[in-house]
């Protein structure tokens, strides 16, 4: 099998590169990454020689170049099928597909007023009402899943085992903790069990650990 390597933003603030890096991590295959700072010349002047669209993650596979969280996903589902990367029942296969599509394209306000920073917390921060409307069609959405698909006694996620699903919503998980948004039992932990999960909590370490602070991206 051919090479695989992932490029991604530095892992303080990417919510786009923190998605398919945890699928990969997911699928046990071997692969390396490159991190690069979000707006940095280094990472600009990458962009520009190297990725199709002009950011990242940009997946290469050999000669294959993959961008698009949601489509690397994908196809790392269907290189490593034993990893089950989507829930093997149909229906609970297409409402992994529909949650994890609605995180892809929707929650502006939750972007633009909570964005990701691994590394901070703000105690007591007041979410904005159009923000506050997506925590809460979010948890609707995880509350449905934990109930219907999550308790089949597999694990303590959306779908039970950890899954794509699981990847896409990661990086709100994460948000929610910095922004101390308040959340139902159940919610909690769902959330306390993506922070324990190895992978997420190696993300999270990373970015703690990383040198770059950039101020745009800092309350």
């Amino acid at each position: 099998m051919a090479d695989l390597h992932i490029t991604l933003g530095n892992k303080r603030y990417s919510s786009w590169s923190m998605r398919p890096w945890l699928a990969l991590k997911a699928t046990g295959l071997p692969f390396t990454e490159q991190v690069y700072c979000l707006g940095s010349d280094e990472m600009n002047n990458w962009l520009a020689t190297h990725s199709p669209n002009r950011k990242v993650p940009l997946l290469q596979h050999g000669d294959l170049k993959i961008w698009d969280s949601l489509a690397i996903i994908e196809y790392l589902a269907e290189l490593a099928p034993e990893a089950g990367l989507w829930p093997k029942d149909r229906e609970a296969r297409a409402i992994a597909r529909s949650v994890s599509a609605e995180m892809h394209s929707g929650f502006q306000p939750l972007r633009q007023n909570l964005g990701m920073n691994v590394a901070r917390t703000y105690p007591g921060f007041a979410v904005p009402e159009a923000a506050q409307a997506d925590v809460d069609r979010i948890q609707s959405l995880w509350t449905e899943c934990l109930r219907k698909y999550g308790a089949n006694g597999d694990g303590p996620f959306l779908f039970g085992a950890f899954s794509a699903a699981d990847c896409m919503y990661a990086p709100v998980v994460t948000r929610f903790v910095t922004y101390d948004v308040k959340l139902t039992p159940e919610c909690q932990a769902y959330v306390d069990a993506m922070l324990a999960q190895p992978f997420v909590a190696e993300w999270i370490a990373s970015g703690n650990a990383e040198p770059w602070v950039v101020e745009k991206y800092e309350l």
